[in-house]
């Protein structure tokens, strides 16, 4: 499980550093023992967010079963799901 102070520490890491496959890289070394993924956001369905930035949304997840599942229970989770977040192109222009 991920305690709340790695949860913490680890936002504000890919804040620092940006969100991409070398921040991650760096995390799975910080972090040994949280899975890290990253893919775009409009691949996740999942009702909300644990997190919501500009660039990109943070998602738990909960291994405790065979399957993997999407949570909002931060006191269960063991993983994170990064979603990178495209601006459309109206929002861009904007």
């Amino acid at each position: 499980m991920i305690n709340r102070h790695s949860l913490k520490a680890i936002l504000e890491f890919v804040d620092q550093k940006g969100l991409s496959e070398q921040t991650l890289v760096e995390l799975r070394t910080e972090f040994p023992d949280c899975h890290f993924t990253y893919c775009m956001d409009d691949d996740v369905i999942f009702s909300k967010a644990y997190a919501e930035t500009q660039a990109y949304n943070v998602y738990l997840v909960d291994s405790r079963a065979h399957c993997s599942t999407l949570t909002d229970d931060a006191d269960v989770a063991s993983g994170i799901v990064f979603g990178e977040v495209i601006p459309d192109e109206d929002e861009a222009a904007a």
